[in-house]
């Protein structure tokens, strides 16, 4: 049911998702439940909506990269979609956009304090969800929180520079290396390249990314899974 924001709070609130997933919630019971922590020992509090927004979240994580790299195979996508949505990083989100100051909780020393900034985010998109349904909350999430809190290039990167471990190792052997790039899309808005590495021209791996660096990264990696330089 839609209700008047009758008070401060209601109207801090109402400013803090606003500035959180960028629109004006009507119902405002259900955030107030979002940010109510069971540490309360009300009859009520976050859990279930933390349950759905987790699920939420997943699916639109997933949705998202699935559309952003569509060149990457399921082990690549699973490990960024992880990355994201983990509990630290969940955290980490929540102490970023003021979590914090928003959620209802007694400073219980439990395991499960540890983790309370995280389990009102996906609370709050549990919350945005069953308000507006799932393409509307798909778009907010996107556009204010994976876009704006999220490095992707950071997140895809690997421990290794597998770049440079290849040209060592060819270097070594002395064999010859060579990186041949092409866009795959016509876009303007989006971009994909194509990167073929070969060794004494003969092709080794190829690899994908939104430049020609992390095309040329990608197939760098593929080549020394192939020649178990890991």
């Amino acid at each position: 049911m839609n209700i008047f924001f009758k008070n401060k709070e209601d109207l801090k609130l109402v400013n803090a998702v606003k500035f959180i997933l960028g629109y004006k919630p009507k119902k405002i019971q259900l955030y107030k439940l979002a940010l109510l922590h069971k540490s309360n020992n009300s009859e009520e509090s976050n859990e279930r909506l933390e349950y759905l927004g987790d699920a939420v979240l997943g699916l639109i994580v997933a949705n998202y990269l699935f559309k952003l790299y569509p060149y990457k195979d399921e082990g690549f996508l699973t490990k960024i979609r992880s990355k994201i949505v983990s509990r630290d990083s969940l955290n980490n989100l929540g102490r970023k956009i003021g979590i914090k100051e928003l959620i209802n909780l007694q400073k219980a020393k439990t395991k499960s304090y540890e983790s309370v900034y995280g389990d009102a985010v996906e609370a709050l998109i549990g919350a945005c969800y069953l308000e507006n349904g799932f393409d509307f909350c798909s778009k907010k999430v996107i556009n204010n929180i994976l876009v704006p809190y999220y490095d992707l290039d950071s997140l895809t990167s690997q421990t290794h520079n597998f770049k440079s471990k290849i040209l060592e190792w060819a270097q070594k052997e002395k064999i010859k290396i060579n990186f041949i790039a092409e866009k795959t899309t016509k876009s303007d808005k989006f971009s994909q390249f194509k990167s073929i590495l070969y060794l004494n021209s003969k092709k080794l791996s190829e690899g994908y990314g939104k430049s020609k660096k992390n095309a040329e990264k990608d197939a760098s990696r593929n080549a020394c899974d192939k020649l178990e330089l890991v």
